[in-house]
Formats: structure tokens, sequence, C-alpha cells
């Protein structure tokens, strides 16, 4: 077993099969092929159903690919640490929807003219998520939002951060509201900071409690808003995205939140630190 055959491991249950595979991984499909079967045999298992061209992780794929992350992870975190001097290798970023659209475009394009041989992996997902990413190994760092009160040691202890960017989060509600609560609140899935303080807004304002009509976008939520039947919270940096759009809603001041730039406490890496360096300008 090799970090190499791991890779390919994570590249088929990634693409769903060996044709895309191959190609992402720039080799020949049945090199691919062999590697994942010497995988299998080594370790005893079938790590993949096929399904025609499908490949389907198994019960023992799903268990067995979690650690095969991890370690590859290390290793990339193992060959950083040594050559501190200067970025290299791989960064994968976690970022929620809002940072993303709004204020990763300009950090990112200044890393990759500044470090053009480091490899940028950017995904996206809710705050909790992106924490629990990091904190298994599946992603170097992410920019996060915590709910106020919450501190990041108290949630998970080994996770160090920095705060990188205040955000006013803004509390957008249809036009023709009476005054009160509108009867949903749009919002992505849970374990979004930005939720949970329309939630808690909510609590203090709606007598009925909130209906959370889940969306994965923010033109869903602003659609939602400008349809009549909820209301959302949206930072004033996305909401700048939609300058000159004009949409049936009141938009008043919430609250604000710090955005986090958060690592493993053990994680070393001179890509890490430019990256740190870039955003906090």
């Amino acid at each position: 077993m090799d970090f190499s055959s791991l890779e390919i491991l994570c590249v088929v249950a990634e693409e769903g099969g060996i044709t895309r595979a191959a190609q992402k991984l720039n080799r020949v499909q049945s090199n691919v092929t062999t590697r994942v079967q010497q995988l299998e045999e080594q370790l005893g298992v079938a790590l993949f159903q096929r399904e025609g061209k499908r490949m389907i992780l198994t019960a023992e794929g799903e268990r067995f690919i979690v650690y095969a992350k991890r370690l590859l992870s290390l290793a990339q975190e193992a060959m950083q640490s040594v050559n501190r001097a200067q970025p290299l290798g791989r960064l994968k970023i976690g970022s929620m929807e809002a940072t993303a659209a709004s204020r990763l475009p300009g950090p990112l394009a200044a890393f990759h003219s500044t470090w053009p041989d480091v490899m940028l992996e950017v995904s996206t997902g809710t705050s909790e998520r992106l924490l629990n990413d990091v904190s298994q190994h599946r992603l170097d760092c992410a920019l996060v939002a915590l709910v106020p009160g919450q501190s990041l040691k108290t949630l998970y202890n080994k996770l160090s951060g920095v705060k990188i960017w205040n955000e006013q989060l803004m509390l957008l509600k249809p036009q023709n509201d009476s005054g009160g609560a509108p009867p949903n609140l749009a919002a992505f899935e849970q374990g979004c900071t930005y939720r949970a303080v329309g939630q808690e807004w909510f609590r203090k304002t709606a007598a009925k409690g909130v209906h959370v009509i889940e969306k994965n976008s923010y033109h869903g939520i602003m659609a939602s808003v400008a349809a009549g039947t909820c209301a959302a919270v949206m930072p004033q940096s996305v909401l700048d995205l939609y300058q000159g759009t004009t949409f049936n809603c009141t938009v008043s001041p919430l609250q604000e939140v710090d955005t986090w730039l958060v690592w493993r406490e053990q994680y070393k890496s001179a890509a890490l630190d430019a990256f740190r360096e870039i955003c906090s300008k």
C-alpha cells in the first residue's frame, strides 16, 4: 500500500468511475483499474461496487477512505513541515458560501499570482461542516463564522484561528411586511451560522416560532424574500454584489459577526502562512 494508490482510490471515489478518474489523474485506465484491484487484494475486501461503468464505495470502502484521506493529508502536511521557506504543494481551503462569493476572489487571485506552483482547492459548506472537515484532516484550513458567544477552543480544542473579516449581517424582509416577522426564514442547511442568527431573531420576534425553508444559494434566498414569503439574513458584502438589482424587500442592520480563518493547531505550512497573510491585508 502506498500513497499513490490511496490517491487513486480517492479520485475514483470522487469521480464515480475509472474513466473520469484516469482523465483527472492523467493515467491510462488500465493502470487505475490495476491499482484499485491491487489495493483491494491487499486489504482482502471489495472497496467498490461495480455498476456498469460506475464505481460506488462499499461499506468497507466508505470506512477505509476516511483513513486514506487522513493519511494523504498527513503526508502533505509532513512534506510542508520540513520546507517552511517557500509555499509549495497543495492547500485545501474551505469557505462559507458568502465568503467565497464576496471576499475570497481577490485574495485567491493574489495568492495564485504570487505562488503559482501551489495548488489551491476550494470547497464550500456551512461553518459547522467546515470546522469538522478541518478537524478531520479533510481540509487544511477554513473560513467560518461562529455563533455569537461561541468559543473556537470550546468547540474544537485542537483548532487554532484568527479573525480575518468583520461582517455586518443584514435582515431582509418582504417590502409589504406589516412590521412583524414573516412566516418563514430562507436559509442554508443546519450548521450555517447566519441561519442560527436568523433563527434567534425569530425567537425574539415571532410568537409562533420559525419555519426554515432551506435553500442552496443566495440567489434562491433572495428570490424567496422578493416573493414575499420569507425573511433572510445576509452579509452586507453579499448584498453589495446585487447593486443595481431591484428586489421587493426592506433591509436593516441586524448584528456584526466575525469571519475566522481556522486550522489544526499542529498544522505547519508555508502555504497556509502565505494565505493567512494575504487574507489579513
